[in-house]
């Protein structure tokens, strides 16, 4: 399978914000590890996909600067 979930527990919030992200260059599990190493700390973020054969990055919860920026220290650049 290409993909990859990390769930967490959600917190309590009624509103949390999906953010996608078209992230080209991912292509093997090292890319998952990369992104998933530095979006799933950040506060907020609740579930973490990456789709290695769309070239999606699925966030749930977060601060969209704040993942963009995390993606970006994986080594990985957002096409917005």
């Amino acid at each position: 399978m290409n993909s990859l979930s990390h769930k967490k527990e959600p917190p309590h919030m009624s509103d949390t914000a999906t953010h996608t992200y078209n992230v080209p260059d991912i292509s093997c599990q090292h890319c998952i590890d990369a992104i998933t190493k530095e979006v799933s700390p950040l506060e907020g973020v609740t579930n973490l996909q990456v789709d290695v054969e769309a070239k999606i990055v699925t966030v749930v919860g977060g601060d969209d600067a704040a993942i963009v920026a995390a993606i970006d220290e994986a080594g990985f650049d957002v096409a917005r």
